[in-house]
């Protein structure tokens, strides 16, 4: 399948913006089912400081912001060619080692809520377990938005029984990692004509046995197909974040974002 994806992020400020350090994960890269074609991002009124990839091997594009804008608009836009895996990734590639996807994280830290969830799944076989697991929080967590925050811990959105898909994903992390497999956090874009509200989207790896990273989306309870498309890979949201930063000065600002993924021809 083939996404024509555009991503704009407009920051408006009360007061002109002294200093900024932003880092950008908006870059995709080719990898098992999805390769890139024509990819841009660019940012008004900023200094390209660097170009990288970090440890989990995600591009990152550092910029600062001086002469004192009031605005900022962040663009990303291109097109990806994805196919369909059922899910699996693959072998774990990498300078990252397989173990470290087992580590805790402030935003993953399980709590009582979770310990229950993890211990009441079973399945024969660690693939038929996590298909148990995403079943079992697609059904315990509603989606619905406004309710969480981006700072929101696993434990805090199972207890609330609602979220968005950083949500659902942060609480099969941190079970999956209770239930002694591996599990990362995946950013990225969801191609749905139903609904456009689901164009920016995150879903769970788990490192399965035979199988190597297999995708759960237990926000839509479906393991992600064609319509995926991966941006960034970490623990948890923080290390996947497509603009984080900081700045000089207290002033409120505004952010608006507007994500479309519309399948080419």
């Amino acid at each position: 399948m083939r996404l024509k994806i555009s991503h704009v992020t407009e920051y408006s400020y009360e007061e002109p913006v002294e200093f900024a350090l932003q880092r950008l994960r908006l870059t995709p890269r080719d990898c098992p089912g999805q390769k890139v074609g024509a990819w841009q991002t660019s940012v008004s009124g900023v200094g390209h400081e660097a170009s990288y990839d970090d440890h989990f091997g995600n591009r990152v594009e550092l910029v600062s912001i001086t002469g004192q804008p009031h605005s900022i608009t962040i663009m990303a836009a291109g097109e990806v060619e994805t196919e369909e895996r059922n899910g699996v990734f693959g072998p774990h590639i990498g300078y990252v080692p397989l173990w470290l996807f087992q580590r805790e994280t402030p935003l993953t830290k399980p709590g009582k809520l979770i310990r229950e969830l993890a211990r009441s799944i079973d399945g024969d076989g660690e693939l038929a377990r996590v298909h148990a697991l995403m079943e079992a929080i697609s059904e315990k967590v509603e989606y619905k938005q406004d309710v969480t925050r981006t700072e929101t811990p696993a434990e805090e959105a199972l207890e609330l029984r609602a979220g968005v898909c950083q949500d659902h994903t942060h609480i099969l992390i941190s079970a999956a990692r209770l239930m002694g497999m591996p599990a990362r956090y995946i950013s990225g874009y969801m191609f749905d004509d139903s609904d456009n509200e689901a164009a920016s989207h995150a879903w769970a790896e788990v490192h399965v046995a035979g199988l190597g990273w297999v995708g759960f989306d237990a926000a839509n309870c479906v393991c992600p197909d064609e319509r995926y498309v991966r941006i960034a890979t970490g623990l948890d949201y923080g290390d996947t974040a497509p603009v984080s930063g900081m700045r000089i000065g207290t002033k409120p600002e505004t952010i608006n974002v507007t994500v479309s993924v519309e399948q080419g021809q």
